[in-house]
């Protein structure tokens, strides 16, 4: 494990009733030893004084003829890493994943992973977890971003760091706040109790309805045979269901277990002796699937693999050829999702989609009602953070947004919950400038034809209002993001930039950590000019190959934004438009994807999005 350097570390555990408790940390030589006396209760605390980094240590406890060791402490920077799938992401599912757990081999860095957990109030102790040593056996499960951010600052810090990896996928950031911090009073934590167990209800009766209750044998395998993949099959019964999309968007919000999904295509005789690939795009979580009763592949617990099947001659027939799908989900999501492009039937003669109306039916079914947790306030603060607020830190990394920037109102509002949770959680440390670290959202979806409003953008703006906060700083990826994927695999760059980050903001190096920020803009003669903070040296358009600045608009009194010219002067950057004689506002990287927004400083640091109007 990792213990905080410089802080009074609090130990403590339960013992005999009035026994002493005594506490030696060693290594080569004593660095103490501590003593407690346990309550009528058993309880008993100590707290150790602040140390300096190093190790390994052994913390060894004694009471009443027990002796319990723990072995290989480090003392270091212990950093939090929180927020939703992008934080919780794996090194095991990022680019270049097979090298990079290959080459994890650094005794100085360990990673806790807190279990997905919830509580309505605030609970004293974690729900389970363990320390992992970043090695090849266990740091494919690491933090992502996390790892990445600690191999940044170990080539830059000889300090152990330790990684409390505090995250649940697809959460909102009303349920990391604390009641307090959302202004809620026992009568409102009570409402909101009576609308999940209404709402877990609810759940449970729609399931158990579409599904004739809750099967608990699928009736799809007869004695280890595939009934349901009989390409004869009547499916009288079956549902339709938009493929690709996980099955809770089509109503069955809630269920696990296995489903299956059945589809048809035309071959000619040709093609049928010819064979195909068969494109099944992503599915969450294992599958098997079958052409024409015939299986033709499977994939076991990889829900964000592409699966490409091939269909030899022997399973296909001139004319409609059946395509059975048995999906099994053990939690979270379910279904065939993703591109609707990687859906497809490839012949010789290229590729046909595979995308639309499919039919559906649950075979096995379990219902996990724990998944809408990360939707409710406070649910995940009281479990996941409030218990690690007893255990000092030096700072937090935090990577959350998505689940809120999917409408207007939500990525508004979003500002004052941000700022009110920084500030909560600070409260929590008992540290009034905690080190604060985030990550913009990355670019996502298609960009669009012309400038317009964007609920990611105006998400992007309410994170970047934070940055008022002391000891604060955001990470911007919009380079590394993805149009098709709301989880871009590159968090190498996502973590190296934190670290960069973390170096100025808590460790007080002199360096440049942030890409320009607008400061300011004046208006002359048709022509806009603004100026930048972090822009020390100058502004370059790319990041590694300069080229022609792009992403800005204006817009004039009609408030219609279109595509500007723009230049850079210096430190400055001057946007025009023939289009606009008379601008009034500009804007810049304003999308969900602003492809092309290409601002720079020269320490190759991108630009963050921002608009000089209020509209």
């Amino acid at each position: 494990m990792v213990i905080q350097r410089g802080a009074r570390v609090p130990v403590r555990g339960v013992a005999a009733p009035r026994a002493t408790v005594t506490v030696a940390l060693s290594g080569p030589e004593s660095l103490g030893v501590w003593t407690a006396r346990a309550g009528a209760g058993g309880r008993w605390r100590v707290r150790l004084p602040p140390l300096e980094p190093g190790g390994p240590f052994e913390l060894a406890f004694e009471a009443a003829g027990e002796r319990l060791v723990l072995r290989d402490v480090l003392i270091g920077d212990v950093w939090l890493c929180s927020g939703q799938s992008n934080m919780e992401w794996a090194v095991a599912d990022s680019m270049n994943a097979a090298e990079e757990i290959a080459a994890a081999r650094d005794p100085g860095v360990r990673h806790f992973k807190v279990p997905r957990s919830w509580a309505a109030e605030p609970a004293p102790e974690l729900a389970g977890g363990a320390w992992e040593p970043a090695d090849p056996e266990h740091a494919g499960g690491f933090t992502a971003v996390g790892w990445f951010f600690a191999r940044g600052l170990r080539r830059h810090l000889d300090v152990p760091i330790g990684l409390l990896n505090s995250t649940w996928g697809g959460s909102r950031i009303e349920p990391w706040m604390s009641a307090r911090s959302l202004g809620l009073d026992g009568a409102a934590i009570a409402r909101l109790e009576l609308q999940e167990l209404m709402y877990e209800r609810l759940v449970l009766e729609r399931i158990e309805a579409r599904a004739g209750g809750l099967p608990d044998h699928d009736a799809g395998l007869e004695g280890g045979r595939a009934v349901w993949a009989d390409p004869a099959l009547d499916e009288a019964g079956w549902e339709p269901i938009a493929v690709p999309a996980r099955w809770e968007e089509a109503g069955w919000e809630g269920m696990d277990g296995v489903a299956w999904y059945r589809t048809a295509f035309e071959l000619s005789a040709a093609e049928a002796q010819a064979g195909i690939s068969l494109g099944l795009g992503t599915i969450d979580d294992s599958d098997v699937a079958w052409v024409n009763g015939r299986e033709v592949g499977r994939t076991e617990r990889a829900w964000n693999r592409l699966r490409v099947y091939e269909a030899p001659a022997a399973a296909l027939v001139a004319g409609r050829n059946v395509v059975a799908v048995r999906v099994e989900d053990t939690g979270g999501g379910g279904g065939i999702w993703g591109d609707p492009a990687l859906l497809y039937v490839e012949t010789a003669g290229g590729r046909r989609p595979l995308a639309g109306s499919w039919r559906f039916r649950p075979g096995a079914v379990t219902v996990n009602l724990d998944e809408h947790k990360n939707q409710v306030p406070t649910m995940l603060y009281n479990r996941m953070i409030h218990p690690l607020q007893e255990f000092p830190i030096a700072g937090v990394l935090w990577y959350q947004g998505e689940s809120n920037a999917d409408s207007r109102g939500d990525a508004i509002t979003y500002r004052g919950l941000f700022e009110a949770m920084i500030a909560d959680w600070r409260r929590g440390w008992g540290a009034g400038e905690l080190p604060f670290l985030w990550v913009q959202l990355a670019a996502y979806r298609q960009p669009p034809a012309e400038p317009g409003d964007s609920d990611w953008a105006l998400l992007r703006e309410s994170q970047s209002a934070a940055l008022g906060l002391p000891r604060t700083a955001q990470v911007v990826i919009l380079d590394a993001g993805d149009a098709d994927d709301v989880h871009p695999r590159n968090k190498q760059v996502v973590g190296e930039r934190l670290a960069l980050a973390a170096r100025r903001v808590a460790y007080g190096e002199d360096l440049v950590h942030s890409g320009p920020v607008y400061r300011r803009h004046e208006i002359r003669d048709g022509r806009v000019v603004i100026e930048f903070d972090h822009a020390e040296g100058g502004l370059v358009a790319g990041r590694t190959t300069p080229g022609t600045l792009d992403g800005f608009a204006l817009a004039g009194a009609d408030r219609r934004f279109v595509r500007a010219d723009a230049a850079i002067e210096g430190d400055r950057v001057v946007v025009r438009s023939e289009r606009v004689p008379e601008p009034v506002a500009v804007r810049y990287g304003w999308a969900d994807n602003p492809e092309g927004a290409n601002l720079y400083n020269l320490a190759g640091l991108p630009a963050s999005p921002f608009r000089t109007d209020p509209w």
